[in-house]
């Protein structure tokens, strides 16, 4: 069995593409124990949840998943749910703006309708890829759906860039998100070629050819210097390749059977984005786990929608009709807020999809879920209230064998979210001694 470098890339004609953690190669820089690397993903959903839906009524590992949380039930064992946790710094400023900007920083938002942003100082995926990010090819990767949005939320005075963002380079500059699934694939493989770019440009120059087409012939050589479980996870991973560039370029044509004008609040999907909203997620989520898989990145972001979304649901969940802003404004309506917890129900199914998907990747005696940590949550509890007090907030994975998941983790009244933050920011090699309005990093361990 040949032994090789963790660097070592499948390459092409002018691509490259990174390879899984193989059983031929050394220890992975910066990873505990020699064992393989700690990665982080940080997901936000806009509008908060219908609390009743989403609170687990007791505590400890025998709680009964309420709702919203059902369709984790299959991945019960791997999360866990946080309750009870707030940003203080998010008491202050109406509605949505000053709670969603700071979600990963937990500072003070700026009041601003103009370009003077600040949101205190860097989120914490950014401080994170500051000092491990020299150890992989990205030293972050900021996924999203929705196009950013400027202008000026006049019911509250705030600029709407603040609901577009929550990677923070620093506190006055936001990191760009992709939301195109071949522009994020081309990113994270270092695609040069028209190949995966606009399909009719490269059926004129004759090259219609794939990133896996181009780096077959290296892969089929690497194959046969491999051992028999080596070649087992070079083929699943090659066939997990195929299946993400077959769903981009079905997803990034266009079917005029099923083509309408938007529903009031919808966005039209950028060019060569699938229409299809569950679709565009699952190809995002797809490209999360293989970044990790491959080392690419051991940071990630990914937001489902800007903040005060109306995105409307008609057609991805049945009986809903109508915008999820709206629906979040609830009243304690029971029309309303039963649309508006079928909603969060279904962003936590997409929650639940990367988690089967990172479960299925074997790495390092465990799965890739085992050395990840996918924080999943909203920067508001009750749409209704605005209110940033006991936020939802669910931790999947476990951070390298280090966190005891399968609980549900009451924390008293008006602990600091960012002591979650300190906490995955010591299992990421990154440890700190304050992050935003942290008192201390949480126990996640017992």
């Amino acid at each position: 069995m040949k032994r090789l470098s963790r660097r070592t890339f499948l390459r092409g004609a002018g691509v490259a593409l990174g390879l899984p953690l193989l059983d031929a190669m050394p220890a992975v820089a910066g990873a505990a124990a020699g064992g393989p690397p700690v990665r982080m993903c940080c997901m936000y959903f806009p509008n908060g949840v219908w609390e009743k839906d989403w609170v687990p009524e007791t505590t400890g590992a025998d709680y009964a998943l309420p709702f919203a949380l059902q369709p984790l039930a299959p991945h019960k064992a791997d999360v866990l749910v946080l309750s009870g946790l707030d940003k203080k710094h998010s008491h202050q400023g109406d509605g949505h703006y000053a709670k969603t900007a700071n979600y990963l920083t937990g500072l003070p938002v700026f009041k601003t309708t103009g370009k003077d942003l600040s949101v205190g100082g860097a989120s914490v995926d950014q401080l994170c890829a500051e000092k491990i990010g020299h150890l992989t090819p990205l030293p972050s990767l900021e996924l999203g759906i929705d196009p950013v949005i400027t202008g000026i939320d006049s019911n509250v005075g705030f600029t709407r860039l603040y609901g577009s963002h929550i990677a923070w380079r620093s506190a006055t500059t936001p990191v760009a998100r992709e939301i195109n699934p071949r522009a994020a694939y081309q990113r994270l493989f270092g695609m040069k070629r028209p190949t995966l770019g606009d399909p009719a440009t490269a059926r004129k120059q004759g090259d219609e050819r794939t990133l896996l087409d181009l780096v077959l012939e290296d892969a089929q050589g690497l194959r046969g210097k491999l051992g028999r479980d080596d070649q087992g996870k070079l083929d699943e991973y090659l066939d997990s390749i195929r299946a993400v560039e077959k769903r981009i370029e079905f997803f990034s044509k266009p079917d005029p059977r099923d083509w309408k004008a938007p529903e009031p609040g919808d966005y039209a999907p950028p060019a060569g984005a699938p229409g299809d909203h569950r679709a565009h997620v699952r190809i995002m989520f797809d490209l999360i786990a293989l970044a990790f898989q491959t080392d690419t990145t051991r940071v990630a972001t990914f937001m489902f929608a800007n903040d005060v979304s109306g995105k409307n649901f008609a057609g991805l969940i049945d009986g809903v009709k109508g915008g999820h802003h709206e629906f979040s404004h609830h009243e304690n309506k029971k029309e309303k807020y039963e649309a508006y917890s079928k909603i969060v129900r279904w962003h936590v199914e997409q929650f639940g999809y990367l988690i089967e998907k990172m479960k299925a990747v074997r790495e390092g005696g465990g799965t890739l879920l085992d050395h990840s940590m996918l924080l999943f949550g909203s920067s508001i509890s009750d749409g209704n209230r605005h209110d940033p007090a006991n936020l939802p907030i669910l931790l999947a994975g476990r951070g390298g064998n280090t966190i005891i998941s399968g609980r549900h983790l009451a924390s008293p009244k008006g602990t600091p979210l960012c002591n979650v933050y300190a906490a995955m920011l010591e299992r990421m090699g990154t440890a700190v001694l304050k992050f935003g309005d942290s008192k201390e990093a949480m126990a996640l361990d017992g």
